[in-house]
């Protein structure tokens, strides 16, 4: 019988240990969550920033004539084939 609660007493204390390992874990993953969604916030504003530079060059260029775009088009499709039949 003595040996039962000792036995019963080395789970406890090896299911104590487990669930302090645990909760230092979970404080560490909450950490490392809030670190990245900030890091994730971050970028997206960069990434905002970006575009809006990006699109403020592009309403710097001229607008292209209908036939010019349409060659550049054509042009561009008939690369994406190449490339296409080179893979």
């Amino acid at each position: 019988m003595i040996s039962e609660f000792h036995q019963l007493s080395e789970k406890i204390g090896q299911l104590a240990e487990l669930t302090h390992a645990l909760r230092r874990e979970n404080a560490e993953l909450r950490l490392r969550v809030t670190g990245l969604q900030s890091e994730n916030e971050e970028l997206t504003q960069r990434i905002g920033e970006a575009h809006q530079r990006v699109a403020a060059l592009l309403e710097k260029f001229p607008a292209l004539p209908e036939d010019v775009s349409q060659e550049v088009s054509q042009n561009s499709s008939q690369k994406s084939l190449q490339d296409q039949e080179l893979t």
